[in-house]
């Protein structure tokens, strides 16, 4: 049997109307969906009836399945011939280990296509109602992931990047070590009341985007329980 073909379909942040018309076709073509935890919900609405649903997210703090587990699972599958959606949250690009699964399939001459998708970088400042980029102001955007494979600040940061107060700087995954973050980021020489937001649950029935200060933001989630809705912070030359 002839391998099948792999679609890396974006699901976006999570309201499923900002799935791309080309997501949401893949997703109806789809024999089988391996999808994230952060793409479960009303998206999968869009996958045609019969087709196989597979669960294999990763949610910090939770058991979750193993990188290697995912990779065989989409080899395995496409092996038999199936079309397969893997649909990962907001842009599949974006810290989303799209980088294995694709090696993976390279290995064993499996073909695949990346869909692009609403990043939550996106979604939130939209949410907030603020754009990413400012004229003069803020120039640059960047993104960085708040932890490491251990659930740690990520060690060999350009920490002067980070610092610069001419650009708005998005961290993925950043709630636990934000306190963290935020202490290095002022010992380098940014302003604690540099603007900040934090956005959990973007378009999501459980979004809240709470706007603080730097050194603020890092005092309220400093030992502050885990919540359940994802989270990302935003901070820099934040338009007001």
């Amino acid at each position: 049997m002839s391998a099948g073909f792999v679609s890396f379909v974006s699901s976006g942040p999570g309201d499923p109307d900002l799935l791309t018309l080309k997501a949401a076709d893949r997703l109806k073509r789809a024999d089988v969906v391996l999808f994230d935890d952060l793409a479960a919900g009303p998206i999968l609405g869009h996958a045609r009836p019969g087709a196989d649903l597979v669960a294999v997210g990763k949610r910090a703090g939770r058991a979750s399945p193993k990188q290697d587990h995912v990779s065989r699972l989409l080899l395995d599958h496409a092996r038999t011939g199936a079309r397969v959606a893997r649909l990962k949250s907001g842009d599949a690009g974006l810290f989303g280990r799209l980088e294995e699964e694709i090696s993976a399939l390279r290995a064993e001459g499996i073909a695949y296509e990346v869909i692009p998708g609403v990043s939550s970088a996106m979604a939130a400042a939209a949410a907030a109602g603020i754009p990413l980029t400012r004229r003069l102001a803020a120039r640059r955007v960047q993104f960085v992931t708040g932890h490491d494979v251990s659930g740690e600040l990520p060690e060999g940061l350009n920490w002067a990047a980070l610092a610069d107060p001419q650009a708005v700087t998005v961290v993925f995954m950043a709630r636990a070590t934000f306190p963290a973050l935020a202490a290095r980021l002022i010992a380098e020489g940014l302003p604690p009341e540099t603007p900040a937001l934090l956005a959990e649950g973007v378009s999501t029935p459980a979004q809240n985007i709470t706007r603080e200060d730097l050194a603020r933001l890092a005092a309220r989630l400093e030992g502050a329980p885990r919540g359940e809705a994802p989270a990302l912070i935003l901070y820099g030359a934040l338009a007001p």
